[in-house]
């Protein structure tokens, strides 16, 4: 019975955490929407400008102009945009709210699942019209196509165990934004979103690989662009490599949920 009770206030309280999450996400995407003139029309210009930087340096500069080099640097550079916003934002999450922490308790977790939720939701916009603008190319549809969510949800979940962590130690330390940022720096040039590891030394490839997004992205170009299904052994471990971050941010998170409202001013 003791068991049944604590379970059933657990589920009451990820249930009470999810209806959270989706309300302090719709109210950010509203406020976010409504400050420019732009609006929402911003969530796809923005991520279109930071494409076309590349695009120009790539194809105009370096004459990497073949249409398949160009559907290959796109998708590499939609998938990683929306790893590297969501990450920035969720590790900052708990700091960005510290005026809402002081005037009101809320489970520290809700800050970096809404950066998550939030960016989610622009990628997906983004991700479907590039799934549109596929068709208009020599891309062939495949029935790989299907499984498209499931490397969206491996990838949500890595971004929800990384976030939890950053968000979770950034307060005591601040200063590691900085360096962030220069970490996903150099992990753009790292991920293999503007060469394919494939190519490399396999010597070098296995160092390329731990990386879980140089991984991640070689599995939506496959998937989109050449009809391949994912390798579900490599899901398995980065899934599993997920699943261990998420549970430290946690234990983390829970640790110190009365400390933080104190050190964030």
């Amino acid at each position: 019975m003791k068991l049944n009770t604590v379970a059933s206030a657990n589920h009451r309280d990820w249930g009470h955490i999810v209806d959270l999450v989706i309300q302090k996400s719709k109210a950010g995407l509203r406020a976010e929407a409504s400050r420019g003139y732009l609006g929402v029309l911003w969530w796809v210009l923005e991520p279109l400008l930071y494409m076309s930087i590349f695009y120009v340096i790539f194809v105009h500069l370096f004459h990497r102009g073949d249409e398949n080099f160009i559907m290959f640097l796109l998708t590499g550079l939609i998938v990683w945009k929306w790893f590297a916003t969501t990450v920035m934002n969720g590790a900052n999450s708990l700091m960005a709210n510290s005026s809402l922490m002081n005037q009101v308790y809320l489970p520290k977790i809700i800050f970096p699942l809404t950066a998550v939720v939030t960016n989610t939701f622009k990628f997906l916009l983004i991700l479907s019209l590039f799934l549109v603008f596929l068709q208009f190319t020599s891309i062939q549809v495949s029935w790989t196509w299907l499984l498209l969510p499931l490397l969206v949800l491996t990838q949500l979940l890595l971004m929800i165990g990384l976030c939890s962590l950053l968000a979770a130690i950034m307060p005591f330390f601040p200063d590691l934004q900085a360096i962030l940022q220069n970490i996903m720096m150099m992990m753009l040039f790292l991920s293999g979103v503007f060469f394919d590891i494939g190519r490399l030394p396999t010597s070098v490839q296995s160092y390329f690989w731990l990386n879980p997004m140089a991984t991640l992205i070689a599995m939506y170009r496959k998937l989109l662009l050449d009809g391949v299904a994912p390798d579900f052994k490599q899901l398995f471990w980065i899934v599993l490599f997920s699943l261990m971050v998420l549970a430290l941010s946690l234990m983390l998170l829970r640790r110190f949920d009365r400390v933080y409202p104190k050190i964030i001013l």
